[in-house]
């Protein structure tokens, strides 16, 4: 019966979680589109992009610590714009002239739980940060903490001339760690797709953010992170890759977004599966 429960919980939770985020936008699959003007990056040419998504990689170190607690850093790099199931043409990450990155810095904090083999990472609302910025000579060098604790920082002189876009507050996040799926085992290309996970935060656009995400204006206020879990220990510091999808949406301020952080942290077993393109 315990175990019935459980499966029962779990189920209604991730079926309230779906709810929550889909009510954001006009329907669970369709995400609010937004205007990008490159050419508000020095060196790149004027190209508009309308798109729904930016999807790319994130490689992340995760510390978990006493108390069933964890930290983690991340750092995501952009790789491509998507609207619907087209991939519009991006200078980002290109070659040539007119090539920029675009990277992310994520951090949070939150606890570890194990349901029926599953583990269950949950969000602490208000603990960590997240910042945006552009390259605009697609040169920037990384340096990886020790631990989750820490930030990841740019090497020697390189990132010297990247900006801040945006910046904001994790508001809650859930996700699932299961090593029992047919896509976590060893070998023949396993232990790439361990679960999932999903987190929302603050999105404040800098003015040199608001002339790159152009529209609409005034911008999206939250920011939404899909990604996938590869194969890892739950124990001491790890190092995980895998991708990460990026949409936004609008919630009232100023409570509207503390009420869906609690609301995630609350729900904890959330995960969206992310959407492949």
């Amino acid at each position: 019966m315990k175990t019935a429960k459980m499966k029962m919980n779990k189920t209604l939770l991730a079926a309230a979680l779906t709810v929550a985020l889909g009510a954001l936008s006009t329907s669970a699959l369709a995400y609010p589109s937004f205007t990008v003007q490159e050419g508000s990056v020095v060196g790149a040419a004027p190209n508009t992009i309308t798109a729904d998504r930016m999807v790319g990689g994130y490689t992340e170190v995760i510390t978990f610590g006493p108390g069933n607690t964890f930290d983690a850093s991340l750092l995501w790099n952009a790789g491509q714009y998507f609207l619907g199931s087209t991939s519009p043409l991006a200078q980002m990450h290109n070659f040539g002239a007119g090539a920029y990155n675009l990277y992310g810095i994520y951090q949070a904090s939150g606890t570890v739980s194990n349901v029926g083999g599953i583990t269950v990472f949950t969000d602490t609302p208000g603990l960590g940060s997240l910042q945006v910025f552009i390259d605009p000579n697609s040169d920037t060098l990384f340096t990886a903490p020790g631990t989750g604790a820490g930030a990841w920082t740019t090497a020697g002189a390189t990132g010297a001339e990247d900006y801040l876009i945006a910046s904001g507050m994790p508001a809650g996040g859930a996700g699932l760690f299961n090593p029992a799926l047919p896509t976590c085992g060893t070998g023949g290309g396993g232990g790439i797709n361990c679960g999932s996970f999903g987190t929302n935060t603050s999105f404040a656009l800098t003015p040199a953010g608001e002339s790159y995400f152009f529209g609409p204006s005034p911008f999206y206020n939250i920011s939404f992170q899909s990604g996938q879990l590869d194969n890892l220990n739950i124990s001491g510091t790890q190092t995980i890759v895998g991708s990460l999808d990026v949409t936004f949406g609008t919630v009232p301020e100023p409570t509207g977004l503390a009420l869906l952080g609690i609301g995630l942290a609350g729900l904890g077993l959330n995960s969206r599966r992310r959407k492949q393109a």
